[in-house]
């Protein structure tokens, strides 16, 4: 009896078995019959965090995207005040006309940069308060650090990618945020008097400021969380350095830049005074009286005097003969913003470095 392999009267099973046969016959000993053997590539995949830095941006993904979110709000709403104000602008005839002429008309649009940079100047505190503090203390005090320092990953490592990635995160809105609003205010800012650009309200809003401060802010909070480890309380001390930096800081700000002093013509002892006048822009920082030898006399002199007679024989008796006034031009902004910046990097680089050093054999 012999054994029969083909093709079987039921089509299906016949069509199984050389399906299977030829399968199975090719795949170990190559293709046959002319029949091609087809490759498939895999799909390019976009490169994506891995290691260290996928753990701690997963692990702070909210605040992160909370920050992201909140600056490309915040530029589109500044873009829009700027829209309407460039269209007050156009239709009242600036530059051609002056914009002191249209104190009243001109006062919702200096309104609304008070509302925005009352968030903008709080940046700084919340960042430290809410990114800051709870960076290193939240790990500490649920005891996540310990584990990650049972790892293959260093301590300088975890250390290094948290403060990397919550630095850019900090650099990338604040910058966003200087440039925005830094676009908001040059088309008025050479023309406009009614602004003070010492205030920290545009002071600490524009240029390299916002940018150095907050870095300050977001690294000392981190430093008092890794020294506290409580989360919490950690929380409250930073509220309270970044309000005290903030304090500090618009106390130390006029003396970043040269004063410069004019005086008025000397008149006779007890005549009017007339102060003398400064550019439109400037920011008056001091004004006094002179006398004929030259003294500095306060503002306040003489007027305890009841009447007009007593107060000119006072200033007579005091040889008071003209008027001074210091002032910082607008010209010096851009020099003391960055002059100010680099005394902020500077210590900003001391706390970082001190956290390294210190925290390469605590932080755990």
């Amino acid at each position: 009896m012999s054994t029969f392999t083909g093709p079987s009267i039921d089509g299906k099973n016949g069509t199984t078995n050389r399906t299977m046969n030829g399968t199975m016959n090719g795949s170990k000993s190559g293709p046959r019959h002319g029949a091609r053997t087809t490759t498939t590539t895999a799909p390019t995949r976009r490169p994506r965090l891995s290691g260290m830095t996928w753990l701690v941006w997963r692990q702070h993904r909210a605040a992160f995207w909370t920050i992201i979110a909140a600056t490309a709000l915040c530029a589109v709403w500044i873009a829009y005040q700027r829209g309407q104000m460039m269209d007050f602008l156009d239709a009242y005839g600036f530059p051609a006309k002056a914009l002191g002429d249209a104190d009243t008309e001109f006062e919702p649009y200096v309104d609304a940069f008070g509302s925005v940079t009352t968030g903008l100047t709080a940046i700084p505190i919340m960042l430290g308060v809410l990114l800051g503090a709870p960076l290193l203390a939240g790990d500490l005090e649920s005891g996540t650090s310990k584990l990650i320092a049972a790892q293959s990953a260093s301590r300088n490592r975890w250390l290094a990618t948290k403060l990397g990635l919550a630095g850019l995160v900090v650099v990338v809105s604040t910058v966003t945020l200087s440039v925005v609003f830094a676009w908001w205010w040059n088309p008025i800012k050479s023309h406009y008097g009614g602004i003070d650009w010492t205030s920290k309200d545009f002071f600490n809003t524009t240029g390299p400021v916002p940018v150095a401060l907050t870095l300050l802010s977001v690294f000392g909070g981190v430093l008092i969380g890794a020294v506290l480890r409580r989360t919490l309380v950690a929380m409250v001390v930073t509220l309270g350095f970044t309000a005290a930096l903030q304090s500090v800081w618009g106390h130390f700000t006029p003396s970043l830049g040269n004063a410069v002093t004019v005086t008025s013509k000397p008149v006779s002892p007890g005549s009017l005074i007339t102060f003398p006048e400064v550019p439109r822009t400037a920011a008056q920082v001091d004004a006094s009286y002179v006398t004929g030898s030259g003294k500095l006399l306060d503002l306040n002199t003489c007027t305890e005097t009841l009447s007009d007679q007593g107060t000119d024989l006072c200033m007579k008796k005091a040889d008071v003969v003209g008027a001074s006034v210091d002032y910082l031009p607008l010209s010096q902004m851009s020099g003391m913003q960055w002059f100010g910046s680099s005394i902020l990097f500077a210590l900003t680089a001391g706390v970082v470095a001190f956290l390294f050093f210190w925290g390469r054999k605590r932080l755990v």
